[in-house]
């Protein structure tokens, strides 16, 4: 007997649970998704009907994760719009290239030094690089301080670093999945994306005004399904060319955020997003089997250490660039230390490329840990200053006695 919808009403329950007691505690909810998936899977019991392993919803509940990724770059698109990337200026411009600068070059060295081969090294920077847009908005909104003077840093670095994200995953789908070998395959690869890119995008402003009359629609049902259609149509058509589908529909909502109709796009979408993204986390955790995170572990803790130290060090150079104080520079480094959606996105294109199987437990682990460790560190960051603050008085203070003339 066909046991689909129950294992998938068996799935929403799960995932709903880990919601309920994230909200309880007041936590980002990805690794509660993230760690519920781990716990079932295959190597779950059968308990009556209720079949753990989901077997029979394996493949759907894989291709709901997909689309929940579709909606997650989507809505980030409606978010960040062209114009307003250009408007955002030096924050996002001198900021975002500091904390890039450091951190995807500190990744790119761990990465080699660890002995991963040249396709797993740059999915590996990628997984190590990008801050989580959900987790941070998120703990900024919980903890009140989007009015705080270091917050307009902190969006300008994501909105930046959403921008590297479109371009580098673009590259690195095209390495990855064309099997792109030598440096003219690559550099083909990589071109042959951003075309694609920068083409849509601007073929998107020239018919800003046409698709502003195309969806002046008064029924929702009808303007749903057009919305759907193009979001769709385009992340697949990215996909034929060895972009991935997640850009197409970034890019998607990018071109849409330009529209009169932006307000009512997002409105209509946030539901499929939270939901469809819950599974796309879920459905991550069902393919970790906890029992193989061991051969992850050290990769994994050293990864943690230097995207630490990273942050905390690009967070004060960004933030002394644009005049905060020392506080607020430690409070943007600690702040945007979390990592998640973007990280499973790559890990995923690694798996769908054939790399090596470790990428997967590394990018559960390590998503995990600064998933959980993020939120705590930016909750105490004051403290974490005011106890730096302190130590680098002290170390003054004994620097200057020393330097005081004897007698």
């Amino acid at each position: 007997m066909n046991h689909l919808v129950l294992e998938i009403g068996l799935a929403v329950t799960l995932i709903a649970g880990a919601a309920l007691l994230s909200n309880w505690l007041r936590f980002s909810i990805v690794p509660f998704l993230i760690l519920t998936g781990m716990v079932v899977g295959p190597h779950a019991p059968k308990l009556g009907p209720f079949d753990f392993r989901f077997v029979e919803s394996a493949e759907l509940i894989e291709f709901m994760g997909r689309v929940g990724v579709l909606f997650l770059l989507f809505y980030l698109g409606l978010e960040f719009s062209v114009s307003r990337l250009i408007k955002a200026g030096r924050s996002i411009a001198v900021g975002g290239s500091i904390y890039i600068g450091i951190n995807f070059t500190a990744s790119l060295i761990y990465a080699y030094a660890v002995g991963l081969p040249y396709q797993e090294i740059l999915v590996v920077a990628g997984i190590t690089t990008i801050s989580s847009s959900a987790i941070v908005a998120k703990v900024l909104f919980d903890l009140r301080r989007t009015a705080n003077p270091e917050t307009e840093m902190i969006l300008g670095i994501i909105m930046f670093e959403d921008v590297f994200l479109a371009v580098y995953l673009s590259l690195v789908s095209g390495i990855v999945l064309s099997g792109a070998s030598s440096f003219s395959g690559i550099a083909a690869s990589g071109a042959f994306a951003l075309i694609f890119i920068l083409g849509l995008i601007f073929l998107g402003r020239l018919v800003t005004p046409w698709l502003n009359k195309l969806l002046r629609i008064s029924s929702n049902e009808v303007f749903v399904l057009v919305i759907f259609a193009s979001l769709f149509l385009l992340a697949g058509l990215g996909e034929t060319i060895h972009v991935a589908e997640a850009i197409g529909a970034l890019l998607v909502g990018l071109i849409l955020a330009e529209t009169e109709h932006l307000e009512r796009i997002e409105k209509l979408v946030v539901p499929f997003r939270d939901f469809f993204g819950a599974i796309f986390f879920f459905g991550f955790g069902l393919t970790i089997d906890p029992f193989a995170l061991g051969g992850a572990v050290w990769m994994t803790l050293g990864a943690v250490v230097l995207t630490v130290i990273g942050n905390v060090i690009a967070g004060i150079l960004a933030g002394r660039s644009a005049g905060l104080s020392q506080a607020g520079s430690l409070n943007v480094g600690l702040t945007i230390v979390s990592r998640g959606e973007f990280s499973i996105i790559l890990a995923n294109l690694a798996k769908a490329g054939g790399l090596l199987p470790i990428i997967q437990p590394f990018a559960a682990l390590y998503v995990l840990i600064l998933a959980i460790l993020g939120p705590i560190l930016t909750k105490e960051s004051e403290r974490i200053a005011d106890i730096s603050a302190r130590l680098f008085s002290r170390n003054k203070i004994s620097v200057d006695e020393e330097e005081l003339p004897l007698g």
